[in-house]
């Protein structure tokens, strides 16, 4: 199967010489990573099967986090860390996008300005949540940077996971909304998302370099229903961790060109992209972000201070609220030893840790 690090090693030390004043450190280091990951630079262990005695080299990952071979592992990891943490209740998930006229001053601050993108989404869903006659309560939401279309085009957005209820101002009580067909009325979620993010970049010094129009204009905030229980799962694991393309989305490698595929949000068909070496590689690139941005946020109940909050089993309107005595969401145990992958049968036992090829480096 084609993989981004094949692409990566055929055209990634030309793309590099060629644009190497232009790359960011993040840019240079995930190029690097993506093209080591899972061979013996660094490192890895040697197993044998206790039934056909075969070994089995296993080399370690890269943990970039803008890798596509480490991206499973990372949101399983992630998971089993979340499981006792989100409210049993149901979710929506919004998404807020900032129009194209934006796209300029993205690329050249990116951290601050996908730090003040997430903030003023995650402000303005709270505010509105806290007036009584929508909700009344404090919610809570976890944030997620993206910052591309499925073809890789440049595209930030931030989706958030919302807590369906809210906790009361004293924290006694689980509160419904008043509606029970929307959380917030997204028409005015997105007027004061947009009134936030002007303020915001009003302060960061950055408004002047942005058309005055834009602020005039309407945007685009989407809101719907995602389930609770294990659809909420499927949705962290969809979006969490997801990189700008996954390797089974990768057609072929030939010569100098690539196709990949994706599906079309509009006619839901799918459509194959062909680039050269060099242009899939910058569409790629363009989406790791700035070394120590978190892409992944947690505001209102679900943030750091307020994991002391009692969090209450949300039941109909009208029956007493009691707070949670088990996990709400658990996972299987994992097996500490794996299975021969040529016999079928035997389990793997572990023989050699192989240290880093690059250990050895002068």
């Amino acid at each position: 199967m084609a993989e981004v690090a094949d692409i990566v090693r055929l055209h990634g030390e030309a793309y590099g010489q060629k644009y190497r004043h232009g790359l960011t450190s993040a840019q240079q280091q995930a190029l690097a990573d993506i093209r080591h990951c899972r061979t013996p630079f660094f490192g890895g262990h040697v197993h044998q099967c206790g039934h056909c005695g075969k070994e089995i080299y296993s080399y370690h990952s890269c943990r970039n986090r803008s890798c596509p071979k480490c991206h499973h592992n990372q949101t399983e990891r992630w998971l089993a860390r979340q499981q006792d943490r989100l409210p049993p209740c149901p979710y929506y998930l919004v998404t807020f996008t900032v129009p194209a006229e934006l796209h300029a001053i993205a690329r050249s601050h990116p951290r601050k300005v996908y730090s003040l993108m997430m903030r003023a989404a995650a402000d303005a869903l709270q505010k509105l949540a806290r007036d009584p006659r929508y909700l009344g309560a404090r919610i809570g939401a976890l944030a997620v940077l993206h910052t591309w279309t499925r073809a890789m085009l440049f595209h930030p957005h931030v989706h958030m996971l919302v807590t369906a209820a809210g906790v009361s101002p004293d924290g006694s009580r689980w509160i419904q909304p008043q509606n029970p067909a929307f959380l917030v009325p997204v028409r005015a979620l997105s007027i004061l998302f947009r009134a936030k993010l002007c303020a915001a970049l009003k302060k960061a010094d950055l408004l002047g370099r942005i058309p005055p129009a834009v602020w005039k204009n309407a945007w685009v905030v989407h809101s719907q229903h995602a389930g609770s229980g294990r659809k909420v799962l499927d949705y962290l694991g969809r979006y969490v961790f997801r990189i700008a393309i996954s390797n089974n989305r990768i057609d072929s490698i030939d010569g100098g060109t690539v196709q990949f595929r994706y599906r079309d949000n509009s006619t839901q068909q799918i459509r194959h992209v062909t680039l050269s070496g060099e242009e899939f590689l910058r569409r790629f690139l363009q989406h790791v972000p700035p070394r120590g941005l978190m892409k992944v946020r947690h505001y209102g109940i679900l943030s750091r201070r307020c994991r002391t909050l009692p969090v209450w089993t949300p039941l109909p309107v009208g029956q007493p609220q009691t707070p949670l005595t088990e996990p709400a969401l658990s996972f299987p145990p994992a097996s500490s030893s794996p299975r021969c992958p040529l016999c079928r049968i035997g389990l793997l036992i572990l023989r050699q840790h192989l240290a880093p090829v690059r250990s050895h480096s002068p």
